[in-house]
Formats: structure tokens, sequence, C-alpha cells
């Protein structure tokens, strides 16, 4: 058993906490809006007032939106020295970002992981996530006992931003896989062929990733007419994949393909769609 910090209550930084509690830890968790701790709070976790009040803990496991916040709370974090502290970082970031917040959390004299992880709040529940690990072995030695209780696989991929730079490997398809199913749809357009039976023929092939297996119902309802929340929605989706082509003119990589997605991912959001799960990409495509 061990004490985690967790800083950042939204959907996966609340999921974690209830998985760390389920596990057997003590969790102690902060947000910048403090009305937002209600759900880990009400499932047992501590709500630490300060960010100083965190540093009693084993580690400091970071769930945040982008870049500034992370930058903010390590700034706050740092300022009286983190020395012998394990610091995770589990938000989605630029890699050069991650090194940059990564020499912030070392000079201080902490450990610094950055784990952005594979999957949603329901595989987080279940310990089922992908964990991609940048960092020193020191580091990922000490930080992999807790990312083991939320994900079924934990890779030390290399030193601090690794991990970004796989995340943003991993996201890409996926972001991309809602406008190609759109596409794909088009082909059965007169044809006859039910939602239904069209997806699971889908879901069943070699053209069937793990989200259309695991979501197939989430998008037969999409496709019927409602649009379904998002766990992982177009919102997240799109702030992804606009790191990933963020990152590739960096190193003056041209992606078209990714370019064109992105254009349909502003439509969708522009008409009202961002909170909605990624097969409302697909839907709102095909209507067009």
């Amino acid at each position: 058993m061990a004490k985690i910090a967790i800083i950042g209550t939204g959907r996966m930084g609340t999921a974690f906490a209830r998985r760390l509690l389920e596990t057997g830890n003590d969790v102690v968790v902060w947000n910048r809006t403090a009305e937002n701790t209600a759900a880990a709070s009400d499932a047992g976790a501590e709500v630490a007032e300060t960010l100083d009040a965190l540093k009693g803990s084993d580690a400091i496991l970071l769930s945040l939106t982008d870049a500034d916040a992370v930058g903010a709370v390590a700034e706050q974090l740092c300022a009286g020295g983190l020395s012998g502290h394990l610091v995770i970082d589990t938000s989605t970031l630029l890699p050069d970002d991650t090194r940059r917040i990564a020499e912030t959390f070392t000079a201080a004299g902490a450990d610094y992981v950055d784990c952005p992880v594979g999957g949603t709040v329901g595989p987080a529940l279940k310990g089922q996530l992908l964990g991609m690990a940048g960092g020193t072995e020191a580091g990922f030695a000490k930080a992999k006992p807790i990312m083991e209780q939320l994900c079924k696989r934990v890779e030390h991929l290399g030193p601090a931003g690794s991990g970004a730079h796989m995340k943003l490997a991993v996201n890409l398809p996926l972001a991309m896989y809602w406008k190609t199913l759109a596409e794909a749809l088009t082909l059965l357009e007169d044809s006859g062929i039910p939602n239904d039976v069209a997806i699971s023929m889908i879901a069943d092939s070699s053209a069937g990733p793990a989200v259309l297996k695991n979501r197939a119902q989430v998008v037969v309802d999409t496709l019927n007419g409602t649009d379904q929340p998002g766990t992982f929605d177009l919102n997240g989706l799109m702030k992804d994949l606009g790191l990933a082509l963020q990152h590739a003119a960096l190193k003056d990589r041209p992606m078209p393909l990714s370019e064109a997605t992105r254009a349909g991912y502003e439509k969708a959001i522009a008409a009202g769609l961002g909170g909605c799960d990624g097969a409302s990409l697909t839907k709102f495509l095909l209507d067009r």
C-alpha cells in the first residue's frame, strides 16, 4: 500500500483515484477547481487544500489537460524543492514540452517519469490501460509498481519524452479511424445493409480495430441517430491530433491525411459535437 497523490480530477484522474483506492492505496487529490474533486472524494480519496500538502505522498501523479497546466503545477510544486519525490506525468504533451517539464522537476530533486496511457475510463477502472513510460531507469523502477495497478502493460521506452512520442503515435490512427470509417460506410449507401450488421461485420474483420470491437454498440446507436457522450470525445481527439501535427511540423514531416482529418474534426466540433464519442465524427461526415 502506498499513499499516492493525484493532481487533476477530470475523467481520467478520477478513474485513477478509484482504481488505486480499490487496489489498496491511500489516495489524496488536488484540482484547481475544488468542486471537481467531489467524485474522487466520494470514492474515498482525501482532498488536499494546497499542492504543498501532497508532498507527504509516496508518488505524485499528474493528469492534466496541457503543457501550460502541467508547467504551472510544476512551478508551484518545485518552489520549495521536491528532493526524493516521484512524479509520474500521465498527461498527453508534446515531447519537447515533456522534456522541458522533466528538467524543472529533476532540478528540484524529483524522479520524473512521463507515462501517458492508452485507453479511457473503462480500462482505467479495470487496470487495463497501456503505459508508455519515459525517464531514468531508477525513476521507472519506482513508478512501475504504481502504473502496473492501472495498466495491463507498462513499457520503459527511453529517457523523458519517450512516452510522449509513443502516445502521439498511438493516438493518431485512432483519431483518423473515425473519418476512415465514414468513408468505408459510404460504400454501403443504398445497399440495404442495416447499421448493426455492417458494424459487426467490420468489427469482426481485419478492418476492425479494438476501438470498434469494444464500442460497436455505441457506434451503431450513433449511426442510428443518437450521438453518445464520449469518454474520449471529439474535443480530446482533436487536441491530440493537433499535437501530432504540431510535432510533425517541427520535424518538417508532411502529414496530408492527418491534415484532412483535422478539417473534419473542426467542422464537427463547430457543429456542437465536441463532447460526443468519436463515432459522431463518422455520422457527421456521412450526413454531409
